[in-house]
């Protein structure tokens, strides 16, 4: 079986305005044709703050045209990482929800939907990070309320955290809603030394979207097979949890071998490597 594979916007472009990861406003249109000819199905849309009046998911003549490019190409635009939320926080450090960023979220969800995108990836991470009890009770209380609306357009909430396993198992059960899955990052997890046999047990049932990224122990981002994570294992359990959903690259800019290569053929690089592991994982 082999997987589908996406990635995250900007990826197979220059770093915009320098940014590991942004949305790439001077440039996204040429992304479709880029990710077609790597092999790509799809792309996950970047929505921040930064240049957000000229994200085309704001308005119905931008989703327009990224439906169209999406037809044109046959790559897909089927999940949102939703980054604005890194530095308009839902939940304030002191514990309270923030109204103006809950509204935008009410709003992005709407925009997911008129776009016909199945999920919005929510990071509550780094800058976003749940740092204490008030914080994890007060996501959870923001995502009860958000999930009602996104349920109704028929759109998932998915939660990218840093919390341990079994803590973020317990945000999920508390939240109680079919319509918030758990976001696993590869990368992010090996970073943290979390068990991938441990955590994918315990969110197994609740998982619903993977970033495929590696990182170093305690460490940053670096290219596929060269830092701490267990692909070998991930894939494994993945295949054993029934995941059948696309594979969304997230990974380093720079080439195993520390050579400059073109972002197409890097992606292609990457692509093969996920389904080679994965293929073993059936085997």
């Amino acid at each position: 079986m082999t997987p589908s594979v996406g990635i995250m916007q900007g990826r197979l472009l220059p770093p915009f305005e320098g940014r590991f990861q942004a949305f790439p406003a001077a440039g996204w249109r040429d992304e479709f044709a880029k990710a077609r000819d790597a092999g790509l199905a799809c792309i996950e849309w970047i929505y921040e703050r930064p240049h957000e009046a000229e994200n085309p998911l704001g308005s119905p003549a931008g989703i327009a045209e990224i439906r169209r490019l999406a037809d044109a190409t046959g790559v897909a635009v089927r999940s949102i990482c939703a980054d604005y939320y890194m530095t308009d926080r839902l939940v304030a450090q002191n514990g309270q929800p923030v109204p103006a960023a809950v509204a935008h979220l009410e709003w992005l969800v709407r925009q997911a939907a008129s776009l016909g995108a199945t999920y919005l990836v929510l990071p509550f991470v780094d800058a976003s990070s749940l740092r204490s009890d008030r914080e994890i009770a007060a996501a959870a209380d923001v995502l009860v309320g958000a999930a009602t609306l996104a349920g109704q357009a028929g759109v998932e909430l998915h939660i990218e955290c840093d919390l341990p396993p079994r803590r973020f198992l317990a945000l999920l059960e508390h939240i109680a809603s079919p319509t918030v899955k758990a976001n696993f990052d590869i990368g992010n997890s090996a970073s943290l030394g979390w068990d991938p046999t441990e955590e994918l047990s315990a969110l197994a049932d609740r998982l619903g979207s993977v970033h495929v990224k590696d990182r170093e122990l305690h460490g940053g981002t670096v290219p596929l097979g060269s830092g701490n994570a267990d692909f070998s294992t991930v894939f494994r359990l993945l295949r054993a949890a029934g995941f059948e959903r696309w594979l969304i690259l997230q990974a380093a800019r720079a080439h195993r071998s520390g050579a400059a290569v073109d972002p197409v053929m890097l992606a292609r690089e990457n692509r093969a490597f996920i389904e080679q592991h994965w293929a073993a994982a059936w085997t």
